[in-house]
């Protein structure tokens, strides 16, 4: 195994002191990066683990928190706190941008070459950084098929893939067809795949606490998705570059 360096990173956002986790690739050399957003609930392993694979691959990469170093496992804070804050694209943007400022300062990075993958609200984030016409080489998001304000998404200037679960009661068929329109009327290179038979937060593994009503993981998918993810970062763009300049071998963290 590729040998990688963690450590954690506190930067301000939201009035809040936030904790991400950073992963460094084995060599000093600067290297492409991935910006790493969490589920509604916060940053947890399961985002730090995801981090740490892509070290493993060669990229920096940054797990963003959300809520100041906690992990809302009550469904009912986590619903207080998320709510509003997906109803604010300039909150979004602010939380997105700030965990991007470290990223960019991390010395290994490239900061030409650098993507955002997310899940629920981390793929919302990092969505509206594309809205907000930020230079990023990819976008991927699980769970979050969300609208932005009309018109901004077209300056969205790379490829944006998304995934959902057929099942997902909290990303129905309306809301998918309302972000695809979105994406069409802006020109966006986009894809939706639509993993059959799951549910919400399908690439999530189980936790010891409440969920809310349409959330289980699906096994299977979780790593069909994460394949779909780093195939995206590996994928040529017109110049026939790609973020590694080569194509990674893929690590699965669930």
């Amino acid at each position: 195994m590729t040998t990688i360096t963690t450590r954690t990173v506190e930067y301000p956002a939201d009035g809040l002191t936030m904790i991400g986790h950073l992963a460094l690739p084995a060599g000093v050399d600067r290297r492409p990066a991935v910006l790493v957003g969490p589920e509604g609930v916060g940053l947890s392993d399961v985002e730090r683990r995801r981090a740490d694979a892509l070290a493993e691959l060669g990229y920096v990469a940054l797990a963003f928190d959300l809520h100041g170093g906690r992990y809302l496992s009550d469904p009912e804070e986590m619903l207080a706190r998320c709510m509003p804050l997906l109803a604010d694209s300039d909150r979004m943007r602010d939380i997105g941008h700030a965990a991007l400022d470290v990223l960019r300062a991390e010395p290994r990075t490239n900061p030409d070459r650098i993507a955002a993958v997310g899940y629920g609200t981390g793929g919302a984030i990092a969505l509206e950084l594309g809205r907000d016409g930020v230079n990023l080489s990819a976008i991927a998001t699980v769970n979050a098929l969300t609208t932005g304000r009309p018109g901004e998404a077209a300056r969205i200037r790379c490829p944006v893939w998304a995934g959902v679960g057929s099942e997902d009661p909290i990303m129905p068929p309306a809301q998918r067809d309302a972000f695809t329109a979105e994406m069409q009327a802006a020109g966006v290179d986009w894809r939706l795949v639509v993993y059959g038979g799951a549910l919400h937060a399908f690439h999530h593994p189980p936790v010891d606490h409440t969920v809310r009503p349409g959330v289980a993981h699906h096994p299977r998918h979780a790593q069909r998705a994460w394949h779909d993810i780093v195939g995206l970062l590996a994928e040529p763009d017109r110049n026939g570059n790609t973020l590694l300049g080569h194509r990674a071998s893929y690590k699965f963290r669930s």
